[in-house]
C-alpha cells in the first residue's frame, strides 16, 4: 500500500515546521528515506523532524560518520518518546554497506532518517515514508518561485504502517505553504 503527498515551501523555516509537525507523528521504529540533490534541504528536514520528536538539538549531517544518534530530552516536549538515528548513506554503495553499520539495533526503538538511501535501506522495514526534496533551479521549477530556500517536498508512505494515514494536514491552514498541498496520484 503506497500513498502520497506533495508539499511547497517557500523557505528552510517551512520545510522544518513540515517536518516538525511529521515528527510528532512518529513512533520508534518509523523509517523515512530522504532523497534530494546536494543542498536539497535533507538536513534542514531532520532538524525540524527533530524539534517534533523532541530529541537533543545540533543535528547536522553525518557525512564523514555515517551515523549520528540524538537521543529523546526527558524535560522536551515528548519526554520518553524515541531517539533519533539520524545516518547519511551518500558514501555507501550497497545495501549491504548499510546493513553493516548496523541499524538493526535501533530500528525498533528510535526513529531512523537516511538521507541518500533511496535504492539502499528500504529493505529495513516494511513500512516507510520516503522524502524526496526537490530544490527550485532557474525561473520556475516543479511549480516552485524562483528562490533560494524554495522546495517540493513529496512524501510517499509505503507499507501497513501508513495505511489510513493522511499527511496532507502537515501544514495548518496558517501556513503559507498549505494551499500548496496536493496529493499526488
Amino acid at each position: 500500500m503506497t500513498a502520497g503527498w506533495e508539499f511547497q515551501t517557500a523557505a528552510a523555516e517551512e520545510t522544518q515546521v513540515i517536518a516538525e509537525r511529521l515528527g510528532g507523528m512518529l513512533q520508534a521504529g518509523d523509517l523515512l528515506i530522504l532523497s534530494g540533490g546536494l543542498g536539497a534541504g535533507k538536513t534542514t528536514f531532520t532538524q525540524g523532524l527533530g524539534r517534533g520528536l523532541g530529541v537533543r538539538s545540533g543535528i547536522i549531517s553525518p557525512t564523514f560518520v555515517l551515523v549520528r544518534i540524538h537521543p529523546n530530552l526527558p524535560d522536551g516536549p515528548r519526554p520518553g518518546g524515541p531517539d533519533l538515528v539520524h545516518v547519511d548513506a551518500y558514501r555507501l554503495g550497497s545495501s549491504g554497506e548499510v546493513d553493516d553499520i548496523d541499524l538493526e539495533n535501533t530500528l525498533d526503538s528510535a526513529v531512523t532518517v537516511v538521507e541518500w538511501g533511496a535504492g539502499l535501506a528500504e529493505h529495513l522495514a516494511e513500512s516507510r515514508l520516503e522524502v524526496e526534496l526537490v530544490r527550485a533551479v532557474g525561473a520556475a521549477h516543479a511549480g516552485l518561485e524562483d528562490g533560494a530556500e524554495a522546495r517540493l517536498l513529496r512524501v510517499t508512505a509505503v507499507g501497513p504502517r501508513w495505511g489510513g494515514v493522511d499527511l496532507s494536514g502537515l501544514p495548518c491552514a496558517a501556513d503559507p505553504a498549505s494551499s500548496d498541498t496536493e496529493p499526488m496520484d
